[in-house]
């Protein structure tokens, strides 16, 4: 089912990127969002177990890592302990608001230990992700797919420019639909 085509009004990455920043230095004194290293793939593999139902073999990080690593972030506790991650791919696909092939960054998996929620670090993985996939990989939207019953993300992404494109039914392995969720960058 197609949702919406038009291209929406988005706030620019610059703002979104900025205004992440302000979020984590009240919510989340201390924590940083960094690029992902080599050495964080295991902590990553265990967020993705610990938090999502949806999991994926060791070399399906480490192929997205070492693909598209400059897109590939994680959420550092004052202590050094990863505690979230983002990682997104880049693909050369008909547009959501172009009908011409585009450089489309899809962000593949997000996810954030559910002890340390609420302190806008989903807002600061995916403004750094934006931001890359603009900025070093030249894309001009990005889209990711999200569980119909996942308000708080759904939410999260609106804010960020995102607009529901259509439902995939039976997207996921439960059965539960998908939103396809969209955004132009810059």
């Amino acid at each position: 089912m197609i949702l919406k085509k038009e291209k929406p009004v988005v706030p620019p990455v610059t703002t979104i990127f900025e205004n992440a920043l302000t979020a984590l230095s009240k919510e989340a004194p201390g924590y940083t969002i960094r690029l992902a290293r080599k050495e964080d793939i295991d902590s990553v593999i265990r967020i993705n177990r610990e938090a999502l139902p949806e999991n994926y073999p060791r070399a399906f990080f480490e192929d997205l890592y070492n693909s598209y690593g400059k897109s590939f972030f994680v959420a550092e506790t004052p202590q050094g302990e990863v505690v979230g991650y983002v990682m997104c791919r880049v693909e050369y696909k008909p547009g959501f608001f172009k009908t011409l092939l585009v450089k489309s960054g899809h962000i593949v998996s997000i996810a954030v230990l559910k002890e340390h929620r609420g302190r806008s670090l989903g807002l600061g993985l995916m403004a750094h992700a934006l931001k890359s996939l603009y900025e070093n990989y030249g894309c001009s939207e990005t889209y990711l797919e999200v569980r119909v019953s996942n308000n708080p993300a759904i939410s999260l992404y609106e804010k960020l420019g995102y607009v529901k494109i259509r439902v995939e039914k039976q997207y996921y392995l439960d059965g539960e639909d998908a939103y396809i969720m969209a955004r132009p960058l810059p």
